[in-house]
């Protein structure tokens, strides 16, 4: 069965569409959101700063209506370097914080876990405490094999390959090959 290959669901010219539609749309609520921030800065200093009046007042009056800026002034000022300074001391004390979380991960790193090998009386030891005296010997009930029997039943024959190759290629080869399969069990 010949695969098909499957169409993009949309093309991409109207995939390129879409996009700059999205764009654009997006540019629009940028512009709208930039002109309402500014209507509402106009609208808060509007209502917190009233226009100045000066004109037809008297040397006394302009004195005072100077004093009293100063004194907004100097309010405004104090709030302002009151929230300064607790911003830095905030910014300061995160710094601490988070020096110290760096301290703390450096101390207490995981090393890497490693393989080990324990006995099986070892591990009794561990679990058990080394008030219970148990002994498990697993190598006791294994059976012993020897390595000259083993060594006996395969003798190793040393001589020239070609000569072997020759003797096995064919099929009088194949059956020496069975036949020499076959003896070692038959014995």
């Amino acid at each position: 069965m010949p695969e098909v290959e499957r169409k993009p669901k949309i093309t991409a010219s109207r995939k390129l569409l879409l996009k700059s539609l999205m764009l654009a749309r997006a540019k629009e609520c940028w512009d709208q959101e930039l002109e309402e921030r500014e209507a509402e800065k106009k609208r808060y200093l509007a209502e917190r700063v009233p226009a100045l009046q000066t004109r037809g007042l008297s040397l006394s009056a302009l004195q005072d209506l100077c004093r009293d800026l100063h004194a907004k002034v100097e309010v405004v000022d104090e709030e302002r370097y009151d929230i300064e300074a607790k911003c830095l001391h905030n910014t300061r004390e995160v710094k601490d914080l988070k020096l110290k979380v760096l301290d703390l991960r450096g101390k207490f790193k995981r090393p890497p876990l490693r393989r080990v090998r324990v006995s099986a009386d070892a591990m009794l030891r561990a679990l058990l405490g080394s008030k219970h005296k148990v002994s498990m010997d697993l190598r006791a009930n294994l059976k012993s094999v020897k390595k000259e029997d083993t060594e006996k039943e395969r003798p190793v024959e040393v001589g020239d390959w070609r000569k072997n190759v020759e003797a096995m290629s064919g099929m009088e080869g194949r059956k020496k090959m069975f036949d020499a399969a076959k003896s070692p069990t038959t014995q």
